[in-house]
């Protein structure tokens, strides 16, 4: 079972112990009710780092109104087996007093290119809880990698650049969706969907991959949009966006660069979201 730290001198002393080694550090935060898509972060972290650490905390300012924090599944038992069975060397699960011990707390802005597009939109304030518990949280384990999955791409292309920004001495790197067979990304969302709506929900993966297909081929991005919200409709989704972006930094995509499709839909109680990159080859 991993070590668990549930105070910043324990965790200081864990970290230091770790350094003695002379290990590097991996990192993978998480809020907890973890899936294989998690457990594939902690081990892409190991693949770069001899010790790796992950931290266990539902982090109340990145719940937006309508959103219930307390509702929020926790599974730290379960989290604590699961970290165990890849190697997970420790776990940080500070309390909501320990990580903002003063009110109100200092807030990272993320800049509204980033943030006001995608998920952003819809969830007013979202990421400037996301950067301001990853930077306490970076500051706090002092890592040289750490590691976000692609299903957030938003999230991750804010956290590099944060990171960059910050000249904070950390690696961050994207590992690649972790999908079910039939396509679904994996997420801790989809334990709120019933039998009939699971069955539904790879329909946003298949609408993306056509998506991506047609742009490659030269296709009109409305057109393919309108197209696309349709089947998810038809679905039974209520679609919040299907949008086509730049890799690099979430603009306008231009020839020759990388670029996306992101969609995000609810379905039932469940707000699920997706992106898929675009051929470069092809795309204009």
């Amino acid at each position: 079972m991993p070590r668990v730290d549930e105070t910043l001198p324990q965790l200081r002393e864990s970290v230091g112990r770790l350094r003695e080694r002379g290990d590097r550090i991996g990192f993978v935060p998480t809020m907890g009710n973890l899936h294989r898509g998690h457990l594939s972060l902690v081990e892409e972290a190991g693949r770069h780092c001899e010790a790796t650490v992950a931290s266990i905390f539902v982090n109340p300012t990145q719940f937006g109104p309508g959103e219930d924090f307390d509702a929020y599944p926790r599974t730290f038992e379960a989290d604590l087996d699961a970290l165990e069975s890849v190697g997970c060397d420790l776990v940080w699960a500070p309390s909501v007093a320990t990580m903002y011990p003063l009110e109100p707390p200092f807030m990272v802005h993320v800049p509204e290119a980033l943030s006001d597009c995608l998920c952003g939109r819809s969830r007013p304030g979202h990421f400037d809880g996301v950067a301001t518990v990853v930077l306490r949280l970076l500051n706090q384990v002092a890592p040289d990698v750490a590691v976000f999955g692609e299903k957030d791409y938003q999230q991750l292309l804010i956290l590099r650049q944060m990171a960059g920004d910050f000249a904070l001495p950390v690696e961050i790197h994207g590992a690649p969706i972790v999908r079910e067979e039939d396509g679904l990304a994996m997420s801790s969302r989809n334990g709120y969907l019933d039998e009939e709506q699971r069955a539904v929900a790879p329909m946003l993966y298949r609408v993306l991959d056509g998506l991506a297909g047609k742009l490659a081929a030269g296709g009109d991005f409305e057109s393919l949009k309108r197209w696309g919200l349709e089947g998810l409709r038809a679905a039974g989704f209520r679609p919040d966006y299907l949008e086509w972006r730049s890799a690099e930094d979430l603009g306008e995509p231009k020839a020759g660069v990388p670029s996306r499709v992101f969609g995000a839909a609810w379905l039932g109680k469940a707000r699920l979201i997706d992106n898929l990159p675009v051929p470069l080859t092809l795309n204009t």
